[in-house]
């Protein structure tokens, strides 16, 4: 039995053979210029990164948002048109305004950070917006971005 082991990585479309010398015109120049590595799923050059995946291939295997509620219910008073906040108390904000924002962000689950929790599953929000819904719809949209 003869042990025979071939490994190969492509760099800027060039198979490169680890056991063979390697070929000085391949390394990076003083110019600036990296090597590129093509990506495992969808085979585009990509600069090497820990998954060998581009972002575009990275976000559709991984879901950020888990652990993230999508819904939540808010209640408004029908006579003063006043959210609920908390424990009984109601508070007066107008549609799309900074204050109906961060009562919707109070509600959404999994954007706090939990006791007891580490910090590599700890989401950041990036960016908050709000989606145009139709008025009479009795529904609030908000888009979140966050980061992991």
């Amino acid at each position: 039995n003869s042990m025979i082991q071939t490994k190969t990585m492509e760099i800027s479309s060039h198979a490169i053979n680890p056991f063979l010398p390697e070929d000085p015109n391949l390394q990076p120049s003083s110019r600036g210029t990296t090597a590129t590595i093509l990506c495992c799923i969808c085979g585009i050059s990509i600069s090497p990164n820990p998954s060998n995946t581009c972002p575009a291939c990275l976000a559709s295997q991984s879901d950020v948002t888990r652990g993230i509620s999508t819904e939540a219910t808010l209640h408004q008073c029908r006579g003063c048109s006043r959210w609920h906040q908390e424990a009984g108390k109601w508070i007066g904000c107008e549609l799309e305004s900074r204050e109906l924002m961060a009562l919707c962000l109070s509600y959404v689950s999994g954007l706090k950070k939990r006791k007891g929790d580490n910090s590599s599953g700890r989401v950041r929000l990036v960016d908050a917006a709000w989606v145009w819904t139709e008025p009479h719809s009795m529904r609030l949209k908000i888009r979140l971005t966050i980061q992991r």
